[in-house]
Order: C-alpha cells, then sequence, then structure tokens
C-alpha cells in the first residue's frame, strides 16, 4: 500500500528519496511528494500520477537538502487530488508522511479547528501534522510533540515528520503499520519496506508497536510506548539488488513466474536436506506446539485465502484432523468457538497485512496460543506475533499480482501437511518417501509448464477482447480455479469468476454462451470424467473451452474445446503446477490489453489499512 522514505545525512537526500519511492511503486499507488528541510525552510513537491512525474517537478526546482521524507499514497481519505497527496504540511513549519489510517480523526479536526487551524485536505493525515504542530509551539522538543501526539490517534499509523526548526533531526513511529529505520555511516533513513532504502544501507531496525526513533546524521534512539529508551536488535537485510531489477524480463510478473522453479527449489531445500518431515522446519517449539494439536484454522487474505482452501484438502487427507479456511477480515468479526488444542495458521506474503494481523490477536486473545506464520517477509510482524514460522524463500517479489509468492506458499502448506501426518503416525516411512520425491521433481514439473508460454500466448490474444471469463475446477483444483479468475481481473480487467464445476448447472450456466470463454483444469484424477460431463454442458449452450489438461488425460480438440497439455499428473501436488498455466495466461492477456501488468489500478501489493 502506501510506502514512507525518509533520509538525514551529510549530503543531497533527494536522489535517495526518489530512488526510494521508485522501489516502493509496486506497493500500489495513485500519488507521491516529497519535503525536504532546505536552508531552515520546508519545501515540498507533490503530483498525482506516476513517480517519474514528481521526479521531473523536484529536478525543475532544483530541490537539494541534507534532510527529507518521501511517500506514495494509495488513496483512503480523500480522492486522488494534488491537495490530498503526501506529505502533509502544518504551518509551513513541519511536514509528513503517513501509513495507515486514523479512527477518530474527525473528532481531532473538530478540536485543532477550535485551536485555529485550518485544513486544505480531505485527509486524516493532516490532523497528526496539526496536532504535533500544536505540541511544538507549546514548547515541546519534536519528538516530545510527536510522543505527545500519537497518544491522541486511535487507529493504525506509520509516520515520519520534519520541521523547519530542528534541522539535525527526524522523528517516526508506528503503531499497526509496518515501519524500520535504516542505519549508515553517518546518516540514517527510515522506510515502509527495506527495498526502499536497499541501496543505501543492509543494517536495520524493525520498530515495534508504540515505538518512536529520533534519527541524526550520528546516530539513533528508540523509545517504546511508555517514552523509555530502549535497544532494538539490529538487523541485516538479504534483499538482493539484483531481485528488484527487471533483468530481461518485460514486467516483474513475468519475471517473478518464471522464478518459481528456484523459488520452490529453495523452498523445499530444508525437506530435501533432512531427508523428512522434520519438525524443526518450522521452529526449535514445534514437537511441543503441535502436540495434541486436534484441528487447524488457516488465516489469510486474497491469494493466501486460496492457498489455504488448498490446504485444507492436504491437511485433512494426510494429517487426518479437521481444518477450517476463513478470510482473515471476515474472522476477526464473529464470534468463534475457541479451542486450545487447534493450530492457528496465518498465511500472509509480507508478513504485514493489517487483517490477518488483527485475526491473529482476536485468535490469541481467545487463548489459541499455538501460532504458525507462513511467510515470506523475515522479521515482519506477522511472524514475530507467532509461535512458529515457516518462510517461504520466494525472494522479493514485486508485481501486485502475487505468482510465485502463492506457490511456495502452497508448498510450505503441503509440507505443514505432511509433518502434521507425520506427527500423528498417518506417514509411513515409504510413503514419506514417495512425497519427498513429489517435492524434489516438482521444480521440473513447474519448468515444464512454463515452457508452454507461447501456446498459452495464443490463447491470451483470444482472451483480450472478452469483457467476461468463467473458470472451472473440482476438488482441489477449485481454489485453483479462483486463483485463475482472480489473475485475470486484476491485471487484465476482464470480469471473471470461479466455480467448482458440479456448481455448473446450477446457475452459472445461465451466463454460457459465445462470448463467455471457458477455462478448465482437467487434471487425471478421480474427478476426470465428472469434468468431462461438465465440459459437454458448456459446449451444448456454445460456450467455448480452453481446458489445460494433464499430459495424460484423454482429451483431444475439437470445434470449441482447446486443449494445453500439462506436465503428467504430479501427485498431490499438482495444484502448484496447474498454477503456471493460469498465471501465464492471465499476464498474456493483460499484454494484449495494454494494462499495466505490474502496478494494476485501485491494487495495493501490501494491504496494511482495513
Amino acid at each position: 500500500m502506501c510506502g514512507i522514505v525518509g533520509a538525514i545525512a551529510n549530503r543531497d537526500v533527494v536522489p535517495v528519496l526518489v530512488e526510494g519511492l521508485k522501489r516502493l511503486e509496486y506497493r500500489g499507488y495513485d500519488s507521491s511528494g516529497i519535503a525536504v528541510v532546505e536552508r531552515d525552510n520546508v519545501r515540498r513537491v507533490r503530483r498525482t500520477g506516476r513517480v517519474m512525474e514528481m521526479e521531473q517537478a523536484a529536478i525543475a526546482e532544483s530541490f537539494n537538502a541534507p534532510l527529507g521524507i518521501g511517500h506514495t499514497r494509495w488513496a483512503t481519505h480523500g480522492g486522488v487530488t494534488e491537495l490530498n497527496a503526501h506529505p502533509m504540511v502544518s504551518h509551513g513549519d513541519l511536514a509528513l508522511v503517513h501509513n495507515g489510517i486514523i479512527e477518530n480523526h474527525e473528532a481531532q479536526r473538530e478540536r485543532l479547528r477550535g485551536l485555529g487551524y485550518e485544513f486544505t485536505s480531505q485527509t486524516d493525515t493532516e490532523v497528526i501534522a496539526h496536532l504535533i504542530h500544536h505540541y511544538l509551539v507549546g514548547g515541546a522538543s519534536l519528538l516530545q510533540a510527536v510522543q505527545k501526539a500519537v497518544k491522541e490517534l486511535e487507529g493504525a499509523y506509520a509516520i515520519a515528520v520534519i520541521d523547519r526548526r530542528s534541522p539535525d533531526v527526524m522523528v517516526a513511529a508506528r503503531m499497526g503499520c509496518p515501519l524500520l529505520v535504516g542505519l549508515g555511516d553517518g546518516e540514517n533513513f527510515v522506510a515502509s519496506d527495506v527495498s526502499a532504502i536497499i541501496q543505501a544501507t543492509r543494517r536495520v531496525i524493525f520498530l515495534e508497536e508504540g515505538d518512536t526513533a529520533e534519527l541524526r546524521c550520528d546516530g539513533v534512539r528508540v523509545f517504546d510506548h511508555h517514552d523509555q529508551e530502549v535497544q532494538r536488535d539490529i538487523h541485516v537485510s538479504d534483499v538482493s539488488l539484483a531481485s528488484l531489477e527487471l533483468g530481461p524480463y518485460r514486467h516483474f510478473m513475468q519475471k517473478e513466474i518464471h522464478e518459481q522453479p528456484r523459488a520452490l527449489a529453495d523452498t523445499v531445500e530444508g525437506v530435501i536436506d533432512a531427508g523428512g518431515f522434520d519438525l524443526r522446519l518450522f521452529g526449535d517449539d514445534a514437537a511441543e506446539v503441535f502436540k495434541g494439536v486436534d484441528s487447524v484454522q488457516i488465516l489469510a487474505c486474497g491469494t493466501s485465502f486460496y492457498a489455504g482452501m488448498v490446504a485444507r484438502y492436504w491437511i485433512e487427507a494426510l494429517a487426518g484432523i479437521p481444518c477450517a479456511v476463513d478470510i482473515a477480515s471476515e474472522y476477526r468479526y464473529r464470534d468463534i468457538v475457541a479451542n486450545p488444542r487447534q493450530l492457528v495458521v496465518t498465511i500472509s506474503q509480507s508478513g504485514e497485512t493489517l487483517d490477518t494481523m488483527e485475526a491473529l490477536k482476536y485468535a490469541k486473545q481467545h487463548g489459541m496460543l499455538r501460532t504458525l506464520s507462513i511467510c515470506n517477509v523475515p522479521e515482519s510482524a506477522i511472524p514475530r506475533a507467532s509461535k512458529l514460522v515457516f518462510y517461504t524463500r520466494a525472494g522479493a517479489e514485486i508485481g501486485v499480482a502475487s505468482t510465485k509468492a502463492f506457490t511456495t506458499q502452497l508448498v510450505a502448506l503441503f509440507i505443514l501437511a505432511a509433518a502434521l501426518a507425520k506427527q500423528n503416525g498417518r506417514l509411513d516411512a515409504a510413503r514419506e518417501q514417495a512425497l519427498i520425491e513429489e517435492l524434489r521433481h516438482l521444480p521440473g514439473n513447474v519448468q515444464f509448464a512454463l515452457n508452454l508460454e507461447p501456446q498459452i500466448a495464443v490463447w491470451a490474444e483470444r482472451f483480450a477482447p472478452k469483457e467476461h471469463a468463467l473458470f472451472l475446477g473440482r476438488g482441489v483444483f477449485y481454489p485453483i480455479a479462483l486463483e485463475g479468475a482472480l489473475k485475470l481481473k486484476e491485471i487484465s480487467y476482464i470480469h471473471a469468476e470461479a466455480y467448482p464445476a458440479g456448481e455448473l448447472k446450477h446457475g452459472p450456466l445461465a451466463l454460457v454462451d459465445k462470448d463467455m470463454p471457458v477455462v478448465v483444469i482437467a487434471t487425471n484424477d478421480a474427478l476426470l470424467e465428472k469434468v468431462k460431463s461438465n465440459i459437454q454442458e458448456v459446449r451444448a449452450r456454445g460456450g467455448e473451452m480452453f481446458v489445460f489438461a494433464d499430459a495424460d488425460t484423454n482429451f483431444s480438440e475439437s470445434e470449441g474445446v482447446h486443449v494445453i497439455r500439462t506436465p503428467r499428473h504430479a501427485g498431490m501436488l499438482a495444484p502448484v503446477v496447474q498454477t503456471i498455466p493460469v498465471q501465464l495466461l492471465a499476464y498474456h492477456a493483460a499484454l494484449a490489453r495494454g494494462t499495466d501488468v505490474d502496478k494494476p489500478r485501485n491494487l495495493a501489493k501490501s494491504v496494511t489499512v482495513e
């Protein structure tokens, strides 16, 4: 979602801010801006649209300063206008950038108006800027003013603040939204994402809930929610600059689709090296946490929710225990039946998804303390709040539409299912080795599917003029159909829906005609004959079929039925392999329609607000 970057140094920080904002573009945004303290003055430039437009304006106005903050905004309060873009400024003295949502902004706005403050934007952020300014004019230091102001805020925030009267200091604070401090040599940084400052430093401090930080050129001080100075651990980021560059690919999404064989190999490496599904893959305390687990509750949003739906089939089939899957934003607002023996599994690519984090807190408040996070970002908030963690090792994912993060989540969940089965005595040595062999061959099967890209690109040309599409799958492949429909609508803006194929005659069949392409995932399993019957139902109504069929299924092309042969059935891991074709179909349909593949409209990569 919104992105923050800030820097204080003995050099011009404007290039650092601009480069940082460019590296945050993948999170999704509709405006951007920077503010600097230059010769005891606050200067600001903001633009709607792309960072490049804002950068050109900053160059034209000769911005050059040793202290500054920058922001990419995804509109929440107030429309997409320059007046609503960050940074916000109060009385020309103080500038502030903010991620999150302030729930009591209306009450604070009325109070501040009573104190003589005028508002120029529709945002909740301007409230914070004026509130801090109010305490500054009352005699507080910048640090003290921020600490006083945030105690009056309700909601979620990550902020960075500068003031023209304090040109040697920047203050940052967080509650509910991610924020980190980067440590340099005679210079320091703040960012919502390590990718924004990786060109300047790899040494970072992850601020905790309620922390404030005071940054100067020669050092950083961190204070907890009681305003007591504390020491936070320093981490060395392993994010690769190469992972943030396009290389030979047209888009990050295409790059990340093709990185999946390596990402999957890296994710299963621990299992292969251990020669089995060792509980220690999930943490040193896993044996104790897993002991006596009688059910699993999966909490996730979006694509990660679909990964959880696949996992339910695996966990119940292998481990023999019930598995429930809930959308995190719904789970946290319903009355739950607490079960302290239930394993609560949260799935989040970023580890900062607010709804998932809040759902985890809700489960823990009800005494469900057996918690496991499946995540792609080390040291992010959700893993830190969980008893156990499994990192997917997908590497940095820049494209908004998740690809390699999804497939590595699937593999992580498969490993969990097998580990629970082994714990429960339902996985003998022979079966365990057979599953390990399936994991060992998975990257190769995925590469086979990637090699189908030219054929899928031809199909995509036929999809491009369409406005609607239907995806069908049965059993464990129904969530993959859901994922295919999501990818298509995310980046091509073709309206797409997915159904279990058996539900076709219970309503969706009414939509089928020559203008409604139907994508079918047809694998060589127990439900194959049922899927064939569903295909005939579509053909009888004049629908055009696009079938992804295992190499060992007996499918042939005919009028209105197009078939692409995917790899031979990959056993229980077949859903991972079948994900690749629907990703490629969405990507090439978006190319054919000329949409912005990596930055689809209205969407954000890391959803850190409700």
